[in-house]
């Protein structure tokens, strides 16, 4: 026999039919709750990836980078502070903006808004709400046109479409003999965007910004200006850079800041997850416990002829460990590629579902994203691969050491 035995008859342990039918099965069990369970990892993983990414992306759509605003909510001098920004290599591009809030009425629906007040063409340059357009294009949004884009969600709740015309009304009034009256003005939806936010779908709403300037009574005065960097995760010191070179006191503001919150809940749900799911892959390896130690009883007389031909006891460690071991990566290995071929095809799987059912996974309403994303990363699968088979490993080595102890005469008194 070659000097290998051992890795030989570890592997002929697995694959053997033994009398002991049980034994197989437990042995085919602990080899599929460890493929599950890794599978279930890797896939759980993907998801909040997933979720992470299209948040930015979607976040970073309809928010810029950054913001400078006025502390009065009045930035007169807002072309110097463009000047000093684009100045500054790091900044992409800046636009001014004017933001507040409004009731906007189409008949008998109304609805809560948030106005914001854009150029078109610098807008486009500091985020991705052109590109959300599905019906009209945000280049209507013309000075002195008062006409208004809308969310889909928006435009659902107040049952518009394009060229319907609805009436924003503002908490400011007119004093007049009659009392206070609010202030309103007509607009026409000339465009619809989707971001796939419910946040943004529902409660953002885009005119001109001289439109809004008329509107809101600041004259020629923004409520700030919108930068574009070209270091994202360094957007919180350019825009204190360019504040400090425009020299005035201001209110600045970045996209890490404003949304910390949804960042920082997502890693928080993904550290929990894989701690939760990692006692999940320990419970699965730790069968490999309880399958060795009935192998190891149902092997007693082998064990015992292997030690009276010679075989040292560390030589029955290694074939049980190697049992063991085979185990744990065959099981380990199932579970990569399962787990997988799962999350790259997560979204067609769960779409075919919800048309399959008839139900929505999401709600809009009531979750940040209405579709179920994925995004697969190399070092996720190898961390919890990694992780799953020292698992394994590790729990052969109590049964394997068990197995080295047996005395050859106590295995064979009775045979």
């Amino acid at each position: 026999m070659s000097r290998h035995f051992e890795f030989w008859i570890g592997k002929r342990y697995v694959r053997s039919r033994s009398a002991n039918r049980f034994v197989s099965l437990i042995s085919a069990i602990s080899m599929l709750g460890i493929a599950i369970a890794v599978s279930v990892l890797i896939l759980v993983l993907s998801v909040v990836n997933g979720f992470e990414r299209e948040l930015q992306d979607r976040l970073l759509a309809m928010t810029a980078h950054a913001s400078i605003e006025s502390i009065d909510g009045r930035m007169l001098d807002w072309q110097a502070l463009s000047t000093a920004a684009v100045e500054n290599p790091r900044v992409r591009a800046s636009a001014p903006f004017i933001e507040g809030q409004a009731l906007l009425v189409f008949g008998e629906q109304l609805s809560g808004a948030e106005l914001r007040g854009i150029e078109p063409v610098a807008e486009n340059s500091v985020s991705g709400v052109g590109r959300m357009m599905v019906d009209g294009e945000l280049g209507s949004l013309e000075a002195g046109s008062f006409n208004v884009v809308l969310g889909v969600e928006l435009a659902d709740v107040l049952k518009v479409d394009i060229g319907d015309k609805v009436t924003v009304t503002l908490a400011e009034g007119i004093v007049t003999p009659a009392g206070v009256v609010p202030r309103t003005k007509r607009f026409v939806v000339s465009g619809l965007y989707r971001v796939g936010m419910y946040e943004f779908d529902r409660r953002l709403a885009f005119i001109n910004l001289s439109d809004a300037q008329k509107l809101y009574r600041k004259k020629e005065a923004v409520t700030g200006v919108r930068l574009a960097v070209s270091e994202i995760f360094e957007a919180a010191a350019i825009v204190r850079e360019v504040a400090l070179a425009h020299g005035e006191v201001v209110l600045v503001s970045d996209w890490t800041r404003r949304h910390v919150n949804f960042f920082r809940s997502i890693q928080i749900t993904k550290s929990i997850l894989f701690v939760i799911l990692l006692l999940v892959v320990a419970v699965a390896a730790f069968n490999i416990v309880s399958t060795l130690v009935m192998v190891v009883k149902d092997k007693q007389a082998d064990i015992a002829i292997l030690r009276t031909i010679g075989a040292r006891p560390s030589s029955v460690l290694r074939i049980f460990i190697t049992q063991g071991s085979v185990i744990g990566i065959v099981g380990t290995v199932a579970g990569v590629l399962f787990g997988v071929l799962l999350a790259l095809n997560l979204e067609s799987i769960v779409s075919s579902l919800e048309t399959v059912f008839g139900i929505k996974f999401l709600a809009a309403d009531v979750y940040f994203i209405s579709d179920l994303p994925s995004e697969l990363r190399i070092a996720d699968i190898v961390r919890v691969a990694s992780i799953a088979i020292m698992l394994a490993l590790g729990s052969t080595v109590y049964p394997a050491w068990i197995a080295s102890r047996k005395a050859p005469a106590e295995a064979l008194r009775y045979d």
